[in-house]
């Protein structure tokens, strides 16, 4: 397997290439040359389920035997034996809960697994890389505690200043590692977004300090979420529908890829909160940003949601440069697909809604009241929209994305119920922090990141 840019003119690569590269040098994404099929898998546990999945996008870069082991060490770290348990709520509607791993949020499923990935390639090939990330909350935490241990790589993760969790915080910043370094960004997600971009786009930089990605820009980690829609149709047959909380549209993605590949997914429903550029998108066919606001569904504050852009180059007929044109001007004019793009693509598989804070609350409150169960509030904006598309004869599955522990104010604020960590956490609070905070300002940002790349 060979891997293209979405936007047209960076060299192909490899598999273990594109893993340390993460974003390609033309500024965009890189995609497989064509998306393979999966055979029914029914039997195994979840590690030998990826590692079937895995096999031909991994190609000869890592062979079998080894990809296996990779995957059973990066899932022997959840605290669930199925790893991403399926639970019912009500009828016809279960939960997929994919944040047994080790901070509590679905961002571990694949960062396990990419840490793992990273030690092994830059061992066999005797190098090291920067990692640079930006995080809306979740990816930070999960990323560090991905490569913590490996010596090969340092990390350093660009936060919103004010606008994660103080659960997300600390799990960020109370990792005493000499690897590790964490960074509030005087700005929106957006911006820390933007800051790694332009990192990577600056060439002589990003060569210089060796810089790599665990954003779901960096394939590996789009390629690891699909696993667990093939789970998901494993444990429930198919056709199903999936509802998916998102913002920057990797996870739902990620159930796309799985469609593509033959797993019985009928409709991909998006759950967006009130930043909902993605929702609008599906209503109107045109994608225009208005600013970011605070929700109580922190993860989900996005308005450029960058993978979306490998829909896009499906959707262009995987022309490079006309997605290329349409991102240039997407900041400044939105941005539009054609009616029949439209009709091919988006009609036939994404359906689309959101929550308000209220809705929020009033779901989390529900599903307490109703079923003695305590969800986060990124997951019950997926239940709230859920509940809205569901079919009668059509089983429905809600990723949860979070732990309720992870947002224990909205969570209480609902039900009255103050979730507890569990008890590999349950000294967070205690422990001191380790971070700065930098304006939203490349240059200074940059030059941070080559302080600590030495």
């Amino acid at each position: 397997m060979k891997y293209v840019s979405t936007r047209g003119s960076a060299p192909v690569l490899g598999f273990a290439d594109v893993v340390l590269a993460g974003l390609a040098n033309d500024g965009g994404l890189y995609v497989p040359e064509t998306w393979p099929t999966l055979g029914t898998v029914t039997t195994g546990s979840y590690a030998e389920l990826a590692a079937s999945v895995f096999v031909p996008y991994v190609g000869a870069d890592i062979d079998n035997d080894t990809m296996l082991r990779l995957c059973n060490t990066a899932y022997s770290t959840f605290r669930h034996p199925d790893v991403v348990p399926i639970v019912p709520l009500e009828s016809g509607h279960h939960l997929m809960e994919l944040f047994h791993g080790p901070t509590l949020a679905f961002k571990d499923v694949a960062l396990q697994l990419l840490g793992q990935l990273f030690d092994h390639i830059l061992t066999q090939r005797n190098e090291k890389v920067t990692i640079v990330g930006a995080t809306s909350g979740d990816t930070g935490s999960a990323a560090i505690d991905g490569v913590k241990n490996c010596a090969n790589i340092n990390i350093i993760i660009l936060y919103p200043h004010g606008r994660v969790s103080d659960v997300q915080r600390k799990q960020m910043t109370t990792v005493d590692s000499p690897n590790v370094r964490t960074v509030a960004i005087d700005g929106t997600f957006d911006d820390c977004q933007d800051l790694v971009k332009a990192m990577f786009n600056d060439a002589p930089f990003r060569e210089k300090h060796n810089l790599s990605a665990v954003n779901s820009i960096n394939w590996a980690r789009v390629m690891a979420q699909v696993v667990y829609y093939f789970e998901a149709t494993r444990k429930m047959g198919g056709p199903i529908d999936v509802t998916v909380p998102t913002g920057n549209f990797g996870n739902v993605l990620s159930g796309w890829i799985a469609k593509q590949m033959g797993a019985p997914i009928r409709r991909l429903i998006v759950a967006s909160n009130e930043n909902d550029i993605l929702t609008r998108f599906f209503d109107s066919q045109s994608m225009a940003i208005t600013g970011v606001h605070p929700t109580l569904s922190p993860s989900m504050d996005i308005q450029v949601s960058s993978n979306f852009e490998r829909l896009l180059f499906e959707m262009n007929d995987r022309d490079g440069a006309v997605t290329a044109e349409q991102l240039t001007r997407f900041r400044d004019k939105g941005l539009s697909v054609e009616p029949d793009q439209y009709e091919q693509w988006i009609a036939p598989t994404f359906r689309a809604s959101r929550a308000t804070d209220h809705d929020t609350l009033a779901t989390i409150r529900s599903v307490y009241e109703d079923f003695d169960m305590l969800i986060d509030p990124h997951t019950a904006v997926g239940v709230k929209v859920a509940r809205e598309f569901a079919e009668e004869g059509i089983p429905m599955l809600t990723m949860a994305t979070a732990h309720p522990a992870k947002f224990p104010d909205a969570v209480e604020r609902a039900t009255g119920v103050r979730p507890g960590l569990p008890e590999h956490l349950s000294n967070l609070f205690d422990l001191p922090e380790f971070t700065v905070q930098l304006p939203n300002d490349l240059a200074t940002v940059e030059a941070f990141v080559a302080a600590q790349a030495k």
